[in-house]
């Protein structure tokens, strides 16, 4: 009696998990068509945006711009190097260049139970700091941070949007944070790593490079997206082609962080879904054979009592 007690008490509690586990699923589900429908409206506004950069770069190919990374420094630039640094540079001294340094934008989840989708964003980046000088993080989501704290790399920042669908103001904060903080210098370079989902099995952690810009890259996109270059148009700036160039980036910059928020929100519930779907399986498994384990013991017990039963009545007849 007492295996039996013990196997119902476990079966209770696997058939609570997998109630747990369904829910999830469920959960999941609805939150990944969501994220996707969302992504599907906001995409053509930013590949919209997207064109008319690569239209600007096609027309005037002179262009310099901070985000492509061709500027000149401007001489008060030496005024945010180090004091020792300006000292040498007015005696005539030679001048240590500045390391480059560069940023990453980590997208993580804030709660577990996706299977190997957190893992796999922390080794890649772990990969690509590694290539890098100075690299400095800006993680989004409570598991990227809890392990990234404890890690050699230095956290410039951390956000966490509580398990719910990314908005345009949260991206909004992301990229201003971004581009203020390149812009006066504090890195020369920012890469994104997030989870593609190509499809609903296939996820995989994506690095892109998005400061500075690539003038070459723009120009492979119009390729990739089937766009031709309209040559036989001619544009006219006001003021300048920089200036138009400039305040295009932003958006820019904004609609490719939000692109890759809601991909990563959109991987994360695809790859919970896939987890809890894999954890059902595996509680109903479990709970199929303690069902078979308790209907043997209990049928043993009905064979024994039967058999002292009858040989009772034979003891006395």
């Amino acid at each position: 009696m007492a295996n039996l007690r013990d196997l119902r008490l476990r079966m209770r509690a696997i058939r609570q998990t997998l109630q747990v586990t369904k829910a999830m699923n469920l959960i999941s589900t609805s939150k990944l068509r969501r994220g996707r429908r969302v992504l599907e409206d906001a995409e053509p506004f930013f590949i919209r945006i997207q064109k008319i950069m690569c239209d600007v770069l096609t027309e005037a190919t002179n262009v310099k711009s901070r985000f492509l990374g061709t500027k000149s420094p401007k001489p008060l630039d030496l005024l945010q190097q180090s004091e020792h640094t300006v000292k040498n540079a007015i005696q005539g001294r030679p001048v240590q260049e500045a390391k480059k340094s560069s940023a990453i934008l980590v997208i993580t989840s804030d709660k577990g139970l996706a299977g190997g989708y957190n893992a796999n964003i922390i080794r890649e980046v772990g990969r690509l700091s590694a290539g890098l000088s100075n690299p400095v993080l800006i993680l989004i989501g409570n598991i990227g941070y809890r392990y990234f704290i404890h890690s050699p790399n230095t956290v410039l920042e951390n956000l966490s949007f509580k398990s719910r669908l990314p908005g345009m103001d949260d991206t909004q904060k992301i990229a201003e944070l971004i581009i203020s903080q390149y812009q006066c210098g504090t890195f020369d370079e920012v890469y994104i790593v997030y989870t593609h989902m190509y499809s609903a099995i296939k996820l995989l952690p994506t690095v892109m490079q998005i400061l500075p810009l690539s003038e070459k890259k723009l120009q492979e996109d119009i390729v990739n997206f089937g766009w031709e270059k309209r040559t036989e148009l001619r544009f006219e700036y006001l003021p300048t082609e920089e200036e138009v160039f400039d305040a295009l980036v932003p958006m820019y910059i904004k609609g490719i962080i939000y692109g890759c928020l809601i991909e990563a929100y959109a991987s994360e519930q695809s790859a919970r879904m896939a987890a809890m779907d894999e954890a059902s399986k595996s509680a109903q498994e479990m709970l199929d054979s303690l069902q078979l384990s308790y209907n043997r013991i209990r049928q043993a017990g009905i064979t024994q009592e039967m058999n002292e039963i009858v040989g009772g009545s034979a003891a006395l007849t």
